[in-house]
């Protein structure tokens, strides 16, 4: 990764900033969408049943355009690495290599293979470290979500949020998914966990928690994503929470504003997100809307129209929250030019850059904390202060920290430990939670070579204990 700037010749700062105006590019650049009119582009309907959900699909798009070697590349991740299973809607396909020009067989592979949003999106096995794919801490639920748990699905980690997983799907999945071991479709490598009750029993058993626990005041409505679960049925489930009286703030998590605008373009929807943002309007509860998007090139004119549609229907805001990705926009220039495309282009606020979890095989797209703490001094003052989005280091056990909280960190081995001011849903009868450290690592491949060595006995001593 390089955090290096360069100086702009017309302003002399480190980021020369200019306003860029959104492009929606040109789908029919690729053999498979040729003949796609613009009608079908902006339909949902079409954009679900044409998503690319494998090899074949993905060839059958691409054609000749990508080497034999990039399909190979791509199979041998599925077979072998891969923790989310392929599906990419044509959105989201279409906002890789923006500006390349085919010019016959092979001729997109290199820039495929650098495309930042490839990178996340449809990874291959030679994406992935070979030395160490996996950190040897890492585990699915790398934040134990589960074990935080009150309800199928409802994580009370914080004194006054909680998070409901509604259903175990998206439009969309990212490659980086931290709910790898509960969302999607299960693949070679790992076999996800499923939900046990009813969806509508599980619901019931969400509310039924906030309005039995009255410290609970802010509901963050995830999933999976709320774009896949019918608009009826999550119109309800919001109606419901604004029915608790504790609840005062709401916020729907979905991807697909970004990788699949048109669902939020729809007629239906725009008038159900309506009525529900004014019956919160009504009762004093703030309701946004949480996007993720990681590269400006993904931010459109059809990105920007879904947020706007979203801000006319009365949503408070719509945020956007990141992952900070080594390969896709671990540098200055990339994080500053999205916030910007966000901010300026869309209506949208950027809001958080989480560093990227310690799940398995993830090696290759986190950044060390030292990284993380420099890219966040790089960005500072250029964006207003309200729209400066902090990097963050979720830490198992703890939660959000800004990247500069940190208690210690020791450089050479990649061990940062950090404290906590309040205990989570498990931790109630715990006297040592408030006092005690916890540890995040570094990716080993980032460390001084006297590090990488400590970490390759401590493999090798685990190895022997496993053995005993």
């Amino acid at each position: 990764m390089s955090i290096e700037t360069s100086i702009g010749l017309e302003t002399g700062q480190p980021y020369p900033y200019r306003r860029v105006e959104l492009v929606e590019p040109d789908w029919t650049r690729f053999p498979g969408w040729r003949e796609v009119t613009r009608a079908e582009w902006e339909s949902v309907q079409w954009q679900r049943s044409h998503c690319v959900k494998n090899v074949k699909q993905l060839r059958d798009l691409m054609g000749d355009l990508l080497d034999e070697r990039f399909y190979a590349d791509l199979e041998r991740d599925q077979r072998e690495r891969a923790t989310m299973s392929m599906l990419v809607p044509p959105q989201m396909m279409n906002t890789m290599v923006p500006h390349a020009v085919p010019a016959g067989p092979g001729s997109l592979t290199e820039a495929f293979y650098g495309d930042p949003l490839r990178h996340y999106m449809i990874p291959v096995f030679s994406d992935r470290r070979t030395d160490w794919p996996s950190h040897p801490y890492a585990s699915r639920d790398s934040l134990h979500e589960h074990d935080m748990w009150v309800a199928e699905g409802l994580t009370h980690r914080y004194p006054t949020k909680v998070l409901a997983e509604l259903l175990p799907t998206c439009p969309q999945y990212c490659g980086h998914c931290t709910r790898m071991d509960l969302v999607g479709n299960s693949t070679p490598a790992v076999d996800k966990l499923k939900f046990l009750a009813k969806p509508n029993d599980r619901l019931e058993a969400m509310v039924d928690y906030l309005r039995r626990t009255p410290s609970v005041r802010d509901v963050v409505v995830s999933g999976g994503d709320v774009a896949n679960m019918p608009w009826p049925r999550l119109e309800a489930f919001v109606t419901a929470l604004l029915d608790v009286e504790n609840i005062r703030d709401i916020r729907l998590a979905t991807k697909a504003l970004v990788g699949l605008p048109q669902h939020w373009l729809q007629d239906d929807v725009r008038a159900g997100v309506e009525r529900v943002a004014g019956l919160a309007r009504s009762r004093g509860v703030s309701l946004a809307i949480h996007t993720h998007a990681n590269h400006a090139h993904s931010v459109t004119p059809l990105v920007a129209d879904a947020a706007r549609a979203m801000l006319e229907a009365g949503v408070r805001d719509v945020r956007n929250q990141g992952v900070l990705l080594d390969g896709v926009n671990a540098d200055p220039h990339a994080l500053l030019d999205l916030s910007f495309a966000l901010l300026d282009g869309a209506g949208v606020m950027p809001y958080y850059f989480y560093m990227c979890d310690m799940i398995p095989a993830a090696e290759h797209w986190r950044v060390s904390l030292a990284d993380a703490q420099r890219l966040q001094t790089a960005i500072m003052g250029y964006l207003p202060g309200f729209a400066t989005p902090r990097i963050v280091c979720d830490v198992p056990f703890v939660g959000k920290r800004w990247v500069h909280q940190v208690t210690s960190y020791d450089t050479d081995l990649g061990i940062s430990r950090w404290t906590k001011n309040y205990r989570t849903s498990i931790e109630a009868t715990d006297p040592e939670a408030l006092t005690r450290t916890y540890d995040y690592y570094d990716p080993i491949h980032s460390l001084p070579e006297a590090g990488q060595e400590w970490w390759r006995r401590r493999a090798g001593l685990d190895a022997q204990l496993a053995l005993t």
